[in-house]
């Protein structure tokens, strides 16, 4: 048995200024046992895939509200696979319409956590889709 904890790396891509539901997130998974890097506001793409690879995080998480998220998460996913990158996980959340979900996961993106979802949900789904590395 293994000690070791899921390395999630949260991010606020963009000119988003509000990262009080990240926040959120970022305290409940770290509640549910989990270690949590949150990388702050105003992140670019090649700042969160480079941030991921040195902290060698299993997840990452964008928390986006200004409506950059077709632009957003497919520029993640392609650095990432750059970087090779294959076996991290990216989900999401925020201001997402739900007409664009099926494309965003149609790109690579493994799930979107639209506002209200509640804690438990997203904590679920992560340890569904990570585990952590020995």
């Amino acid at each position: 048995m293994t000690d070791a904890k899921i390395r999630v790396l949260l991010a606020k891509p963009g000119l988003d200024g509000h990262d009080r539901g990240v926040k959120v997130i970022a305290r409940a998974l770290r509640d549910a046992g989990m270690e949590v890097i949150y990388t702050g506001l105003r992140q670019t793409p090649e700042q969160i895939v480079n941030a991921a690879l040195q902290e060698d995080v299993e997840i990452v998480g964008l928390s986006i509200l200004s409506g950059a998220h077709m632009t957003i998460f497919p520029r993640v996913l392609e650095l990432m696979r750059e970087k090779g990158m294959d076996d991290v996980v990216l989900f999401g959340g925020g201001i997402i319409p739900e007409d664009d979900i099926p494309k965003l996961k149609e790109f690579g993106v493994g799930e979107i956590f639209l506002p209200g979802t509640s804690t438990e949900d997203i904590v679920k789904y992560i340890r569904g889709s990570v585990k952590p590395r020995e």
